[in-house]
């Protein structure tokens, strides 16, 4: 199994879905875990509680992400909590599926400042605790249309692509403190916000994955615990798609 004992992870966006999952694996790895969430409260508790009953270190954090205060705070609080920080995943995010021309600017900033900008913060307020760290991990998950597009996810895509752009540039700023910055581009994970527009489409979107089936936030957390550990200390600035296929570019 991975080993992460003795390090610290702040997972944005913690409390259910995917970013439950990989705060579970990372726990059973070995790492005290920092659950952010921002109206999440009641999940983010009952993940915090559920890795703290298995024997490891959680707490649950408020931040709204696209506040660069508050994400300064929160960080402060898990380094005086946790001791440090030695991951980061980025994982928090906000998205409206909705035609591009139908679409208004209050829509753009709200999914721009979730995606794009919590990426930003998080980065610089954890930058130096990562530098210091000597063996920081970044790990960022966008969605697939970040890198091949889609229909009705055009703005959360080009803020997911500056993301990506984010984690290269970072990869080579910050590469000679032993920071890796990677991206998971993913395809539709089954726990998806628009669930009733999955289920409504779910044959005509199966029929796009060459594994014939929509993701598991289990076939994410396992590629973000190798990223996190040692095993993954050579491997920076790239994007990976956990994708069933859906891209193979």
């Amino acid at each position: 199994m991975t080993n992460l004992s003795g390090r610290v992870a702040l997972v944005t966006g913690g409390g259910r879905d995917v970013g439950a999952d990989i705060c579970r694996t990372l726990a059973a790895a070995g790492a005290s875990i920092a659950i952010n969430y921002n109206s999440s409260k009641a999940e983010a508790e009952a993940v915090a509680a559920e890795i703290a009953k298995a024997g490891a270190r959680a707490n649950a954090y408020k931040a709204d992400v696209s506040d660069l205060g508050q994400v300064r705070s929160m960080v402060a609080q898990v380094k005086s909590d946790l001791g440090g920080l030695d991951i980061l995943v980025n994982n928090a995010g906000y998205v409206i599926r909705k035609r591009f021309s139908d679409s208004t600017p209050e829509e753009w900033r709200k999914q721009i400042d979730a995606c794009l900008y919590g990426a930003i913060h998080c980065c610089h307020a954890a930058g130096p605790l990562l530098e210091a760290s000597g063996r920081g991990r970044i790990i960022s998950i966008v969605g697939d249309s970040s890198r091949v597009g889609e229909s009705g996810l055009a703005i959360v895509a080009a803020a997911r692509a500056g993301t990506i752009g984010l984690m290269k540039s970072l990869a080579r700023e910050w590469g000679r403190s032993g920071v890796t910055c990677n991206a998971l581009a993913l395809g539709l994970i089954e726990t998806a916000h628009d669930r009733g527009w999955v289920e409504a489409n779910r044959d005509k979107l199966v029929k796009l994955y060459q594994i014939r089936r929509l993701g598991q936030p289990s076939d994410v957390a396992p590629m973000v615990a190798l990223l996190a550990s040692d095993a993954g200390a050579w491997i920076t600035g790239q994007v990976l798609s956990i994708s069933g296929g859906f891209s193979m570019v």
